[in-house]
């Protein structure tokens, strides 16, 4: 035994306290349960998804425009850009995108608001020159209404189509035709409106009358150039009538 420990250093005996001791370190390390011990590979993977997506870096700041990085006079365009831009650039990272849409939506509030705001201010000071106007001025706005928008493009439509069927038959003959069914709407919507035939057909005469005034004074003065050859006076001179008889079944009471 001695001479084959001299002759091989490395080989130690099982019987010798050293052999012991390095068969028991050994064991120790066989009776390690299976992957207790082992440690895998780090790799970029292993990191924390966030750790690799940008962080929007305004995303604390109070004041909306700032957050989005524009003017408080910026347009509504503007605003829609600049939202854009940057949920593209954060769309990965939720707590970016819930400030970028945060800032989004207090900025489209407050242009509501504003504009709400605008409207009122404007009909306020609209009444408040009507009530400040002299007496003449508030007695003739008595005579005067402003219907639904609905009832105005109907109305507009109807003597839109009586121009437009006066200029395609200017060649054949004279619009006697269609002004005088124009007319008859006029008071038809006049009546419905005042209950009153006999006042509805003295509003639409008039407003014949003065439309025809009106065209013949005007006409005249439109150069020549700016009308087609087959445009006669009397063409031209119904166009203006009907505008007339427009706005008297429309806007006045």
């Amino acid at each position: 035994m001695n001479s084959l420990l001299l002759s091989n250093p490395n080989f130690t005996s099982l019987n010798t306290p050293i052999g012991i001791r390095s068969l028991r370190r050994r064991s120790s390390r066989d009776s390690t349960p299976f992957g207790l011990g082992f440690r895998s590979p780090r790799c970029s993977i292993d990191t924390p998804y966030e750790g690799k997506v940008p962080v929007f870096p305004r995303i604390n700041l109070w004041d909306p425009y700032k957050r989005l990085g524009i003017s408080i006079y910026a347009s509504e365009e503007e605003i829609w850009g600049a939202r854009n831009f940057l949920w593209e650039q954060y769309q990965q990272h939720e707590r970016s995108r819930e400030s970028i849409e945060a800032a989004f939506e207090k900025i489209l509030m407050a242009s509501f608001r504003n504009r709400k705001r605008t409207k009122i201010n404007l009909k306020t000071r609209l009444k408040q020159k009507v009530e400040e106007s002299p007496p003449w001025v508030k007695s003739l706005l008595e005579f005067f209404e402003v219907p639904p928008t609905v009832i105005i493009l109907r109305r507009l439509f109807l003597f839109a189509f009586m121009g437009g069927w006066s200029i395609m038959n200017s060649a054949e003959g004279g619009p006697a035709f269609q002004v005088a069914i124009s007319l008859a709407a006029c008071i038809y919507f006049l009546n419905d409106k005042t209950k009153s035939v006999a006042r509805a057909s003295v509003i639409g005469f008039g407003a014949l009358v003065a439309g025809w005034i009106c065209g013949s004074l005007v006409v005249p003065m439109v150069p020549s150039f700016l009308l087609q050859p087959t445009w006669t006076l009397e063409l031209l001179t119904s166009l203006v009538v009907y505008v007339f008889l427009f706005l008297a079944c429309t806007f006045l009471k």
